[in-house]
Order: structure tokens, then C-alpha cells, then sequence
């Protein structure tokens, strides 16, 4: 259960929203709309834990969030956050263990070759194109089935049809065994959801 009770989250001292409020569990897709500069990406962050909501509170699984919570979070934003001079596979393996989901060299791999990465691995990542950034940074929802709530700002940007479909593959996939998602978009991607919720944020 992710909670989020009389929000409000401020940007360069401008107030973007205020008394916002949901409750989403086990299953649910949770969609935030609005143009940009309503605060999409700030609300994200602060459902992350990475800025400070100016008043509200947000609670998982019915208490206020603690150490455990980054370890039951995964939050991939706007930005591919790749470091230019790792490889590929090196982001995706620092990544990992900046979350302490360390895998095996084969399932990394197996996870760049879903989003047609196999043939940039080893290649840094400053040569990539925004797609294929884009496409890295969406490699770890593939190693990530155990992580309960996924925060997605964006994640159908630069993508093609393929990389796409198979997003929404594992989105599904992972609302299915009872994982929590949520994320922004300008898109209309199709993920099937036991439960969907949308909020929308004013400009």
C-alpha cells in the first residue's frame, strides 16, 4: 500500500500543488497526468524519497517510510543517469549495487538483450543514442520482479514500438504478481492492471 496524504510539493519556492491524496496497493497502476511544469516529476521524486514534500505525509504499508523502504522502491527518472565513461552493462551492474540487488553477469546480459542492447554491452555509454539510454536505464525493471513499488518518470520516452511493447510486457507482468506502479506520461501505453488510478496535476 502506498499512501499520500494532503500533499504538497514546492519548486524554487513556487508552490506546484497542494491537498493532494491517494491510496494505491498490491496490483495497482497508478498514472500521473498533467503538463509539464505541474509537478509530475517532483511528485515522483518525493514519492522517492529524494525531496522533501513542503507539508503531507506519505506512508508504505501502513507506516511512515524507513531504512527498508529503498530496498522496496525502484525509481528510474527523466534522465538515463549513466555514467559516460562506464560501459552499458558496468552502468547497469553499478546501479545494482548501489541498490544492493547485485545479479549474475549472464542475467545482466540477459536483461540488456531484452531491450536490444547485446551489441552496445561493452561500449561506454557517452556513444549511446537517447533511445538506447533510455532503453539502458529500463534494463533493471527486468532484474527488479522482487522489488515491490516501481516509480517510472517518463519511461515510454525515446523508446521504439519494440521497446515499447516490451515495457509494457513487464509492467504488466509485474502488476500481476501483485507489484504497485507508478509513473508519468504523455503516452497512452496499454499495461493491463488489476486496478488503475489516475491522478492529474494542474499547471
Amino acid at each position: 500500500m502506498l499512501e499520500a496524504k494532503d500533499l504538497a510539493c514546492e519548486r524554487g519556492g513556487v508552490r506546484l500543488f497542494t491537498g493532494l491524496g491517494f491510496s494505491v496497493g498490491a496490483g495497482a497502476l497508478l498514472r500521473v497526468k498533467g503538463p509539464n511544469g505541474s509537478g509530475k516529476t517532483s511528485l515522483l521524486r518525493t514519492l522517492a524519497g529524494l525531496s522533501r514534500p513542503a507539508s503531507g505525509s506519505i506512508r508504505w504499508r501502513d507506516r511512515e517510510r524507513g531504512d527498508d523502504f529503498r530496498r522496496e522502491m525502484l525509481f528510474i527518472g527523466h534522465a538515463a543517469g549513466l555514467s559516460e565513461d562506464l560501459t552499458v552493462l558496468e552502468n547497469l551492474n553499478f546501479a545494482l549495487e548501489l541498490s544492493g540487488a547485485k545479479r549474475p553477469l549472464e542475467k545482466t546480459k540477459a536483461a540488456l538483450e531484452l531491450f536490444g542492447l547485446e551489441r552496445v554491452a561493452r561500449m561506454p555509454a557517452r556513444f549511446l543514442s537517447q533511445g538506447q539510454r533510455r532503453r539502458a536505464a529500463l534494463a533493471r525493471l527486468a532484474l527488479s520482479a522482487e522489488v515491490p513499488l516501481w516509480l517510472l518518470d517518463e519511461p515510454f520516452a525515446a523508446l521504439d514500438a519494440e521497446a515499447l511493447e516490451q515495457l509494457s510486457r513487464l509492467a504488466t507482468a509485474h502488476l500481476a504478481r501483485g507489484g504497485l506502479v507508478v509513473l508519468t506520461s504523455h503516452q497512452e501505453v496499454a499495461i493491463a492492471a488489476p486496478a488503475t488510478e489516475t491522478v492529474v496535476l494542474q499547471a
